[in-house]
Formats: C-alpha cells, sequence, structure tokens
C-alpha cells in the first residue's frame, strides 16, 4: 500500500483519530506515526478538530436592549427615520468595537502562546480526553473529558520514542488544567518521534521509573 498518497494519509489519520480503525490496522498506523512526522501532524489535525466538538460553549446573559431588539422583531413597530440612523450607526460602532477586541485578545494570547508541539490524547473508544500543548520547557495540559480515579491512584504521563522505553513526564491532574517543569532531557526528547500516553499508576506514581498500570490514553506529539 502506497503510504504516500495524500487522500489515503488523510483517510487513514481520520480513521485512527474517531476509532474506525482495526486493531491490526492501528498497531501498523502506530508504527508509521513514530516514523513519519508529516503523518503525525495530520493527525494532529484531525484530533484537535474532534476535541473542539467536546468544549462547551459557557453561558452568557443577554443584555436587555438585546431582547428588546428581538421582540421589535417579533411585534414590528413604526420607525422614524432618524432613529434608524442612529440604530444603524450604534450598530456599526459596536462592530467595531468587538472587531478591535477580538483582536486585541487573540493577539495577547498569541504572543504568549511559546507551544512548540500538541497532542491530543484519546481513549480505547477514540474519546478526546486530555489536550497536551508542549513549550521549551514545559507542558501545558487540559483535560478534555471527566476522569474518575480512586484515590489510591494517579495518572502518570510518559513520552515514547521509537526503540526507547518510556520516560516519565510526570503526574497530571484528572480534571482541569495543570502545567509540569520540564527539564532539559525530557525537553529534548520531545523534539523526537514520541508518542505520549497516561498510565494508571499508584498513588504517587510508578514505583519502578516503568508504566505498571493499564495506559488508558494516548496520542502523537506533532509539530505545530
Amino acid at each position: 500500500m502506497n503510504y504516500q498518497t495524500p487522500a489515503l494519509r488523510r483517510a487513514l489519520a481520520g480513521d485512527y483519530a474517531v476509532g474506525l480503525m482495526p486493531a491490526l490496522a492501528q498497531r501498523r498506523f502506530q508504527r508509521l506515526l513514530l516514523e513519519d512526522k508529516a503523518l503525525r501532524a495530520e493527525l494532529a489535525q484531525w484530533q484537535t478538530c474532534l476535541a473542539s466538538m467536546t468544549e462547551t460553549i459557557p453561558e452568557s446573559p443577554v443584555a436587555e436592549h438585546v431582547w428588546q431588539r428581538i421582540k421589535a422583531r417579533i411585534e414590528p413597530q413604526p420607525v422614524t427615520e432618524s432613529a434608524k440612523r442612529g440604530w444603524w450607526n450604534g450598530l456599526r460602532i459596536g462592530v467595531v468595537a468587538c472587531a478591535l477586541a477580538v483582536a486585541v485578545v487573540f493577539g495577547v494570547i498569541y504572543n504568549q502562546d511559546d507551544s512548540r508541539y500538541r497532542a491530543t490524547l484519546l481513549s480505547d473508544t477514540a474519546q478526546a480526553v486530555f489536550r497536551i500543548d508542549a513549550g521549551a520547557d514545559q507542558l501545558h495540559i487540559e483535560a478534555l473529558a471527566l476522569t474518575a480515579i480512586t484515590p489510591a491512584h494517579s495518572l502518570q504521563l510518559w513520552a515514547i520514542a521509537a526503540g526507547s522505553k518510556p520516560v516519565s513526564l510526570g503526574l497530571i491532574a484528572e480534571t482541569g488544567r495543570s502545567t509540569l517543569k520540564l527539564v532539559q532531557a525530557q525537553s529534548r526528547l520531545l523534539g523526537k518521534a514520541v508518542v505520549l500516553a497516561i498510565s494508571l499508576e499508584p498513588k504517587g506514581g510508578s514505583p519502578t521509573g516503568q508504566p505498571t498500570g493499564p495506559v488508558l490514553y494516548k496520542g502523537a506529539l506533532a509539530d505545530l
């Protein structure tokens, strides 16, 4: 099979991301990921897209003037020409103000974001559970779904390079957001072809320095 065909690569990455790939094909695809940087980037795009579907939109109160405009549309009222001009000018000013606010917010976020790599870790059922952004010396970890573990256990994050033993990156919180500081050796490892995985370990982490419990979530790390 020619794995360099763009359409086939997109289709395989999509099947893997949503969990439609058979077990044997999954193992073959995971071996390809370790050797193919562009394929990892293709998978990361799929995973990021799927992860965005799990995000909830926070509730926001509706201003009184918005309700008034909705009522005016449902029950039209006669409007004078001067009122029309005033409403239109106000709307234009509001649109400009919103555009400026969005530009400022995104500019601040962009300037503060030093992420170089990203991975979306999936469960065995292809549910996106964690999103991880890697910078020069730290990892930003966000839980996308609720993970329930007992008080006697911890979640431990590992980086797995081809032909090498897993390297612990630290313990992570099962919900919310957390940050892990990286030592130099860990930072260098992230520049290689690696898969990130989270295993269930005894409280405080693996006693052996290697995963001892089941691997719950995994995903390839890709360049941004």
